[in-house]
């Protein structure tokens, strides 16, 4: 397949620039692809698509404070901080690039100062900084790293609070993202209790999502794109709750791409110990890391349904969910969102695959 087989047209006032009042006062698609049945409901209404026995896995990775301008002389660049090597060595991204080179001083504000160590392709570098503790300070200077489609004025410390806390689901535990994974976006601790109430199991596994979630596609082809790495962790209890419930086929439900992605890469690398041939695949619980690229074609192991947002065009999400629930009814069911006038992207409505 190639990538223009994935692309859609999406009026630029649908891409949602801010997050609703209310988290679960987002639509929600609900998409069967036994009968490409589409109901158009509200997240609040989700705990209706859940019944006892089944399990929900969540991301409970947490984004991390993770943009920040400093200045090279007079000049400002903006940076991404994108994960720490070592001990005061962060891998960046940095733009413009062509101003950030091998042995420059960068100034942030409130004292934190670094040296770029290393220069990589596509604005990549490497900050080397005197202190440990680099995260604490971005936690006081640093900015929510929203998507560039989300548009905010350079160092908007007006919005600054509220983006800190609204491009972060409530379950958020475990710092290390640099964008959320945004269908757990719409939960509220009452959603999550109503469901629990129901009798459904929720249980956590950690991606910290990377560049690899939203890096563009440039090849033409699929089979020629090669995704960069991001890392997750699957507790014991998880995969154990996990194989116990695709023992008794029992549904389990992904919220979010970044799920889909764990688990069907833990899936993939097989459990820790040999099971008999013929049995359900297992998960292999512990840390690892991914490259795993899925579109269609792909053979879906451990999720039965999915929770997405809308994804951008061409995207690998976009094709992840292809892959899920068939290029077709996906690209129709894009159609009648914007029909319909959904809220698209990070801050946007969500769909429910079946």
């Amino acid at each position: 397949m190639v990538v223009a087989d994935f692309d859609y047209d999406l009026p630029a006032e649908l891409i949602a620039q801010r997050p609703l009042a209310r988290r679960d006062d987002s639509r929600m698609m609900v998409v069967s692809r036994k009968d490409g049945r589409i109901l158009h409901l509200r997240f609040k209404e989700f705990p209706d698509h859940v019944n006892r026995g089944d399990l929900l896995v969540l991301n409970d990775t947490k984004v991390i404070p993770a943009k920040a301008w400093g200045k090279r002389g007079e000049a400002s660049v903006e940076f991404l901080f994108i994960r720490e090597k070592a001990a005061g060595l962060w891998d960046v991204l940095c733009k413009p690039a062509k101003r950030v080179h091998v042995g420059d001083k960068i100034v942030f504000p409130a004292g934190l100062e670094a040296e770029v160590a290393e220069a990589g392709d596509e604005g990549r570098r490497t900050l080397n900084f005197p202190i440990v503790d680099v995260l604490g300070h971005l936690k006081s200077i640093g900015f929510a790293p929203l998507p560039p489609y989300i548009k905010r004025k350079k160092e908007d410390v007006k919005d600054r609070p509220a983006d800190l806390d609204r491009y972060q689901t409530v379950f958020a535990a475990k710092e290390g993202a640099i964008a959320a994974p945004t269908a757990g976006l719409h939960f509220t601790p009452g959603i999550l209790n109503e469901i629990r109430g129901k009798g459904v199991s929720i249980v956590e596994v950690t991606l910290d999502v990377g560049p690899a979630t939203f890096q563009p596609v440039r090849a033409e082809r699929l089979e020629d794109h090669r995704m960069l790495e991001e890392t997750y962790a699957i507790p014991d209890a998880a995969a154990k709750a996990i194989d116990g419930a695709k023992d008794a086929g029992r549904p389990v439900i992904a919220v979010g791409t970044t799920v889909v992605r764990t688990l069907e890469s833990a899936a993939l690398r097989g459990p820790a110990s040999p099971f008999p041939p013929g049995a359900v695949p297992r998960l292999r619980a512990g840390n690892e890391s991914t490259r795993l690229f899925i579109h269609p074609g792909f053979e879906f192991r451990i999720v039965d349904r999915l929770l997405t947002n809308f994804h951008l065009p061409k995207s690998t999400l976009l094709m992840l969910v292809a892959a899920f629930a068939g290029r077709d009814l996906v690209l129709a069911a894009y159609r009648e969102a914007v029909r319909e006038r959904y809220r698209f992207f990070s801050y946007g409505d969500c769909m429910l695959i079946t």
